[in-house]
């Protein structure tokens, strides 16, 4: 927390363990040790210092920007699917059945229901009455201290009623004392072993962390979070940590809205909680000895029912189907399998079904509005003005390798489809916001082929970086009749003027083009 406070750029962020990393760790390393065996500390510090070394090298390369790539239906499976997890985690503290630790989410929710005559009815009222406490006092008023006040009654109440003796398991010893400087032991096979799951910590830490902040700095406007800052932030907070025997640390949901409620207003706010955790570290263990595990286990139960993204996900399938399968998808495979496993499918569905529409993009046939200059999709609008000499098509994405030959076979399969053929196609290509080589050849080899069919291409709306790259591609100093206009009405002018047989009609960018052309020509030379 000190180290953030010297080098974060979020007033309100407060970092620490968070639930949804843990569970990473976690499902990361329980396979390569035994839980909470020396084995299995060590890797968890060594992953936190792997972790913090990748965030600190991408923040100095500025690489902040990679953590776009994951989506936020991405985002917003696994951190449910994690909810879910740390909600099945806490079945055994929170009904007193023993589950073995090596059992899967759903394989721990069945051996539940098969031993669940084996409830310890005490644990159990502990924990629901501790959850009904914590829900009230959250309606009541959310400033209030209730997971505190909580905690301190369930003390008093296992000391002076002996509840161990009952069967409640309660927490014990906790060591005393500022945890000491200590170098973890590691080596390239056990780096190697880690990087996988030290590399989700990355993408998934960092980008809760810069949401959660982005999320404050968009409520108040006082403040920029500057992302490649936070990368090297984050990555020295957990290299620190990682020396001192610490868990892995990232910005914390909960603990960064109760630091707004209670009113902070700087980063010294982490400061002055570090002092505090510190004096309670020297001090204050031995008055945890008492406290009931299903009291802890109600506290997490109800901070992460928040994580659960039920909003979300109804959202996604009123607006978006896709959206709402990636979260889905995400949300199973994180479930049945790992966390950084339904991360990775996630973000793969995602870029899947990113590439299947950009190969297979929307283009409308544009229709004018009667009484009006205005052309739109005949789709949405039938009763628009159709003419027979030409047609008006608007592609609506990059013109690319990825959908150049789809771009060919719709130009090519109106042209069949209308009868009579019309003279001119205009070519609205506003929204074609780039092209690259496939690009430009696509366009020569449907020029070659509707100069065969006696038919003209004209283009409307280029953007100027379009042009550009279209003037360097010598495309405009074809032999072909290939002209381009600054919108609709003026390609749909000239090809009425055409038909009159009034050649000399030209528009303006034309001539600017031309005159582009021949400059660009001779600085070429």
């Amino acid at each position: 927390m000190l180290i953030y406070a010297l080098l974060g750029t979020s007033n309100y962020l407060s970092v620490g363990p968070v639930a949804v990393t843990s569970i990473i760790l976690m499902t990361g390393i329980s396979v390569l040790a035994e839980p909470f065996s020396e084995d299995f500390i060590n890797l968890l510090l060594i992953t936190g210092l792997i972790t913090g070394v990748i965030q600190v090298l991408l923040g100095i390369f500025r690489m902040g920007f990679l953590t776009n790539l994951i989506s936020q239906p991405v985002i917003s499976g696994f951190i449910s699917a994690a909810a879910i997890i740390i909600i099945i985690s806490q079945i055994s503290n929170s009904l007193g059945i023993q589950i073995p630790r090596k059992l899967s989410a759903i394989e721990a929710i069945g051996y539940t229901f098969q031993h669940i005559k084996s409830t310890h009815l005490i644990t159990f009222s502990i924990t629901a009455f501790a959850i009904t406490f914590l829900l009230v006092f959250r309606k009541i008023n959310k400033k209030l201290p209730a997971a505190l006040l909580l905690i301190m009654l369930f003390i008093g109440l296992s000391y002076f009623l002996d509840l161990k003796s009952y069967g409640v398991t309660i927490i014990g010893t906790i060591p005393s004392g500022f945890p000491e400087f200590a170098i973890p032991n590691f080596n390239f096979e056990t780096i190697k072993k880690l990087i996988p799951t030290a590399t989700t910590l990355t993408l998934i830490g960092y980008i809760g962390s810069v949401g959660i902040g982005k999320s404050f700095e968009m409520k108040y406007r006082n403040y920029k979070v500057l992302p490649n800052r936070e990368l090297i932030a984050l990555g020295f907070a957990k290299i620190a940590g990682t020396f001192f025997q610490g868990n892995l640390v990232s910005g914390s949901y909960s603990r960064s809205a109760i630091n707004e409620d209670a009113g902070a207003k700087t980063l010294l706010s982490s400061v002055v909680v570090a002092i505090i955790i510190v004096f309670s570290l020297l001090y204050l263990t031995p008055l945890l000895y008492y406290l009931p595990k299903a009291v802890l286990a109600a506290i997490i139960l109800v901070s992460v029912l928040s994580l659960i993204k039920t909003k979300e996900a109804i959202q996604y399938f009123n607006i978006r189907l896709d959206d709402f399968l990636v979260m889905l998808v995400t949300f199973l495979v994180s479930l049945v399998f790992t966390i950084s496993t339904g991360i990775l499918v996630g973000t793969l569905l995602s870029f899947a079904i990113f590439q299947y529409k950009s190969a297979n993009p929307h283009v409308a046939e544009l229709v004018k509005l009667p009484n009006t200059n205005y052309y739109r999709n005949i789709n949405r609008f039938p009763e628009g003005e159709q003419v027979n000499d030409y047609s008006i098509l608007r592609f609506d994405d990059q013109l690319y390798f990825g959908n150049a030959s789809y771009f060919k076979e719709v130009i090519f399969a109106h042209i069949d489809k209308k009868e009579p053929k019309p003279k001119f196609i205009i070519l609205h290509a506003n929204n074609i916001h780039n092209i690259d080589s496939s690009g430009i050849y696509a366009l020569e080899d449907i020029q070659e082929e509707l100069t065969k069919k006696e038919i003209t291409i004209l283009f409307s709306g280029l953007i100027g970086p379009v042009r550009d790259i279209l003037i360097r591609a010598d495309f405009f100093s074809k032999d072909h009749a290939s002209k381009q206009f600054m919108n609709i009405s003026d390609a749909v002018n000239y090809a009425n003027t055409q038909q009159d047989n009034n050649p000399e009609t030209s528009s303006l960018i034309t001539q600017h083009n031309d005159r582009r052309f021949i400059s660009f020509r001779k600085r070429k030379r």
